[in-house]
């Protein structure tokens, strides 16, 4: 398996994709962008690319951040999100950037891309599928614990990737009217959109060991001291995850679970099913 840095620009800023391909064939295949957690591109990233790579696409880890700049899971990275946040239309140059990148690649097929983001990354995927200019060729988006708020940069126009959501109801960062307000948005915009729900179940669901902190910054997940924040559940087979895994084993035409999972490196998805792009030339995704 091959594996790259790929420096690509954003105005004056240089960012950093890590690339993931089979190197034994020339042919195009299609692309996979993996949308990082508010701790930048990582370790677990860059192996989640790798991951799509051995399954026939090309793995390619974004980098909104900049080069070099990078947190850690367990770190307050408000400072590096937060400017994101208050931004988008600064968020939206940044991930275009991204996906100019990938579909530039000599082995990637432009026209069959599609996305997978967690937390932070789930919001930019979202982004992304929001976006007119990103919307040629991008298939679909899976965004796993991601924030529903739209960017408001404008009139929405009609989004033509798929959108699949991964959600814990009792996420305190996207509470039940943010879940219906994102509804109206996707089919207002004439979405093809599936929100999966998982009842009892907060943020960062997917993050083993985790727990929402309950001060001003609270945005990610910290190290668990007490009840976890993935689900009030005890049983693992009932958990959102036992459950995602379940879902994922029979999910067909799909990206395997172990491949699926994100920067905390024990996550399982449900099933993509005709979500990402098909490996195969010519079939629908």
């Amino acid at each position: 398996m091959h594996t790259e840095r790929l420096d690509y620009r954003d105005g004056d800023v240089v960012c950093e994709a890590f690339v993931a391909y089979d190197a034994t064939t020339d042919r195009s295949r299609p692309c996979v962008l993996i949308g990082h957690s508010w701790a930048g591109q990582i370790d677990a990233d860059r192996e989640t690319a790798t991951k799509m790579a051995r399954l026939g696409y090309v793995g390619f880890a974004l980098d909104v951040y900049g080069k070099g700049l990078r947190g850690g899971i367990w770190a307050d990275n408000s400072a590096l999100m937060q400017p994101f946040l208050d931004d988008r239309a600064m968020l939206r140059r940044r991930l275009l950037a991204g996906v100019a990148a990938a579909k530039a690649h000599p082995l990637v097929d432009a026209g069959r891309v599609g996305a997978v983001g967690f937390c932070f990354g789930g919001l930019c995927v979202l982004d992304l599928a929001r976006s007119a200019t990103a919307s040629a060729g991008l298939r679909g988006v899976v965004s796993v614990h991601g924030i529903f708020a739209p960017p408001e940069l404008g009139r929405q126009e009609r989004i033509t990737a798929k959108v699949l959501a991964l959600h814990g109801y009792d996420d305190p960062l996207a509470t039940p009217q943010n879940l219906l307000d994102f509804a109206k948005e996707m089919s207002a915009a004439g979405a093809d959109w599936q929100v999966h729900a998982y009842g009892n179940t907060m943020h960062a669901f997917t993050a083993p060991g985790a727990n929402m902190r309950t001060g001003a910054s609270s945005t990610m997940p910290t190290p668990r001291g007490g009840r976890g924040s993935r689900s009030r559940t005890s049983s693992r087979r009932s958990s959102p995850r036992g459950r995602a895994w379940g879902q994922a084993k029979s999910g067909g035409r799909t990206c395997s679970a172990s491949a699926m999972r994100g920067p905390y490196q024990d996550r399982s998805l449900p099933s993509t099913r005709c979500i990402l792009p098909s490996r195969t030339a010519g079939r629908s995704a």
